[in-house]
């Protein structure tokens, strides 16, 4: 099994429960490099009070507290109980909450390895590394491309551990626009003020630091600071007299509270025409009388810089070219640690604990105000050691006690990945059904693989899912990655000797189709494989067909799905689009209902636009084997709250109706017969236990043929959107055996 040895162990990181708002350090196994990322053994992370402390307030609030913190996630779940029910909606938002979150994002250490497409970084280099989730607090962290800089050599460990507040603060002080001899108000003297402080100095400005505590303007005052004032009510006066009368040129606010006070205050002290800026966690409810009469000008700094919080950017290290935009969040985190090194910006007045990583619960009693110390805390660091002399943890792989073993003939399954979807729907379904032993659950970044194993009581976590293909004991392996992983990680399986179930699509190309027909064919023992089309196994659906026979018929297919971003990975390399990554969904679908395979498809979509992709909004056509005809409408440019899907079937002078999944209807001799279920069933606990019948019996539910029909079907949907032609497709009996 390559379990861990003596001379292996898992690291130690901190986690956080969003239910209840408790923390822990935990074991988990160590991550291994990904692509456009870098392996890195931490030496200190920082303890980012502000932020670590409101994400742990939040947390403990009441599932009501959670609601009125978060309006936004509100109005998400209204819109999704409106179309999916209130039983599914409920078993997503058990799920995400569920989910451990990994706290810290602004880390330094040494780098242990490359991963393919990075540059500029090597194996030994010391670096700093940024953002939320990848910087966390943990021994060993994956970090992407664009969040890892060096650091300079006269900087140490600690102080590279605040890059990620670095970058935040002059974000801010970036857009801040400072001039030579500008006059310019910091409001809130934690980290981010007393960093924003010494970068205005070093800019060339007179800096007035506003706080309610006076031992922090004391070390304002410390750090340069030309003038302080505690925040009350003769702050304006003090700026009036800093300013010369006429009002300081730019106001930053800092402060974290839930009021709007400090941005009025900021009005209040702001000159004519000048500029409020407001990166901290306050109220925006902004004195437009102020901000009319001194036409304001107020800007909402987005964290670290361009770059932050952009998907294409963070996670898939695309850098955004410097003649555009001149100080992205990388350039920012660098230019931060050469102010260190230049020693026009010092941060050691600013750390006020230290804790090895294993007391880290220690400072988090601080943080919670559960404990006390002399000194009130400003910068927390996490010491993890020196990296030339402590070994790296190395374990990939976590076992724990089970609650209860498995009886004898139980059919031991591997999970690899447990994204959001798979920890609603997948990994209840897997606890509740009998006769299996779920032996491994492997994940990339090992915390979902440990929240996986301890729900659903697997036997281990591994961030290495050949861990699970190794394991004799493993009979049947559930694939539920993103999108762009399936094909590699399906031949893999089936070379192991291991029933794959796969969730879809099965490949995005048809290269990748060609490699895992190949891995079929040559598989020891013929495993049997199955992909993720549970609609087919919808209670809807096999009332439809249990009452309505065989034969050709007419089958048409709404689907009001939604608009994702654009910069989603659906739309990606990883996710394959939308027609492969969904649409495939209910090809299948109408295969199953049909009788028949596609051997024709023709496809016309709407014109892209800004907001979506070519096959966003599409209407296609397929003609099937048996004569039937299948007609699908996928469309994003709706209403989220509208039903997500509508099926309609047309049959020997019958028509059949599948609304949502949550009803169906079968219309006959002018009578209909309608069916309305409890809650919306797409069929994904009916699809896995026909898998494990499949096992059981030797018999699989769809024959593998089908879903090589259906992929290529998929194939065959780009190909005539691209020339706008009807595409012919191979005889079903072809699909199967082609090499």
């Amino acid at each position: 099994m390559g379990y861990p040895d003596g001379n292996e162990r898992s690291m130690k990181q901190v986690l956080e429960d969003y239910n209840t708002g408790t923390v822990r350090l935990a074991d988990v196994p160590a991550p291994q490099v990904r692509p456009k990322s870098i392996l890195v053994r931490t030496a200190a992370s920082l303890v980012s009070i502000g932020t670590e402390k409101a994400m742990i307030e939040v947390a403990s609030k009441s599932l009501i507290g959670k609601a009125l913190a978060r309006p936004d996630w509100v109005r998400q779940v209204i819109d999704k109980v409106q179309s999916d029910g209130v039983l599914e909606t409920y078993r997503q938002a058990r799920a995400r909450l569920d989910m451990p979150v990994p706290l810290g994002y602004s880390t330094a250490g040494v780098v242990l390895e490359t991963g393919p497409g990075v540059t500029g970084i090597k194996a030994g280099d010391r670096v700093a590394c940024a953002g939320h989730p990848y910087a966390g607090h943990a021994e060993i962290l994956c970090i992407p491309r664009n969040l890892v800089v060096p650091i300079p050599e006269n900087v140490r460990f600690e102080d590279a551990s605040f890059c990620m507040l670095g970058a935040i603060a002059m974000n801010a002080v970036r857009l801040a626009e400072p001039a030579l001899g500008e006059r310019v108000a910091v409001i809130g003297m934690g980290l981010l003020g007393l960093l924003s402080l010494q970068m205005l100095r070093a800019a060339g400005c007179r800096v007035l630091a506003i706080d309610i505590s006076p031992s922090k303007l004391e070390l304002a005052h410390k750090l340069g600071a030309h003038r302080t004032a505690l925040a009350n009510a003769n702050t304006t006066a003090i700026a009036l007299e800093f300013s010369g009368g006429i009002g300081v040129d730019a106001s930053i606010v800092f402060a974290s509270v839930d009021s709007a006070e400090p941005v009025e205050q900021a009005a209040a002290i702001t000159r004519e025409q000048g500029r409020v800026l407001v990166p901290g966690l306050v109220k925006l409810d902004l004195p437009r009388k102020v901000f009319f009469e001194k036409e304001l000008r107020l800007i909402v700094p987005k964290a670290g810089g361009p770059g932050g919080a952009d998907p294409d950017y963070e996670a898939r290290g695309r850098d955004l070219p410097i003649q555009h935009v001149r100080w992205t969040e990388g350039r920012n985190l660098s230019s931060f640690l050469e102010l260190i090194a230049d020693g026009r910006l010092t941060v050691e007045p600013l750390i006020t604990h230290r804790y090895p990583i294993d007391r880290a619960m220690d400072a988090y009693s601080i943080l919670k105000g559960e404990a006390t110390t002399e000194t009130a805390p400003i910068g927390i660091i996490l010491d993890y050691g020196d990296p030339a002399a402590t070994p790296a943890p190395t374990a990939t792989i976590i076992e724990r006690k089970r609650k209860n073993e498995p009886k004898t003939g139980a059919i031991g399954v591997g999970l690899i990945g447990a994204g959001l979807f798979t920890r609603g729907v997948f990994l209840p379904a897997l606890k509740s059904t009998p006769g299996l032993d779920l032996r491994g659950a492997a994940t990339a970044s090992g915390v979902s693989a440990l929240h996986a194993a301890e729900s659903a009581d697997f036997a281990y976590s591994t961030t290495d899912y050949h861990q699970i293909l190794a394991d004799p004991k493993v009979h049947a392996v559930i694939i539920t990655t993103r999108h762009d992983l399936h094909a590699r990680m399906v031949a893999d399986s089936l070379r192991a000797g291991k029933h794959v179930f796969v969730e879809k699509p099965l490949t995005l190309t048809e290269e990748e189709l060609r490699e895992v027909i190949a891995a079929y064919r040559d598989a020891p023992g013929s495993p049997m494989v199955m992909v993720g089309f549970n609609r087919r196994f919808a209670p809807s659906t096999t009332a439809l067909l249990r009452e309505m026979g065989e034969g050709p018929c007419s089958v048409h297919v709404r689907v009001n799905a939604g608009a994702i971003p654009a910069n989603s990975w659906v739309q990606d390399d990883e996710g394959g689009g939308r027609v492969i990554g969904e649409v495939c969904h209910f090809i299948d679908l109408i295969h199953g209902l049909a009788g028949g395979l596609t051997r024709s498809v023709a496809a016309m979509a709407m014109a892209e636009t800004s907001e979506t992709a070519l096959d966003d909004n599409v209407a296609i056509t397929l003609g099937l084997d048996n004569g039937s005809v299948g007609q699908i409408l996928y469309v994003s440019n709706g209403d989220k709250s509208f039903p997500r899907e509508r099926v309609e079937l047309y049959r020997a002078g019958s028509v059949g109706v599948i609304d949502n999944f949550r009803s169906h209807s079968i219309t006959r001799g002018g009578r209909t017969k309608s069916h309305k279920a409890m809650s919306l069933d797409r069929g994904h606990r009916a699809e896995l236990a026909a898998f494990f019948d499949g096992i059981r019996t030797g018999r699989a539910p769809v024959d593998f043929a089908d879903y090589v029909a259906t992929t290529r079907a998929t194939f065959a949907v780009h190909e005539s959107l691209s020339s706008r032609s009807t595409v012919e497709l191979k005889a079903s009996g072809e699909s199967a055996c082609m090499s």
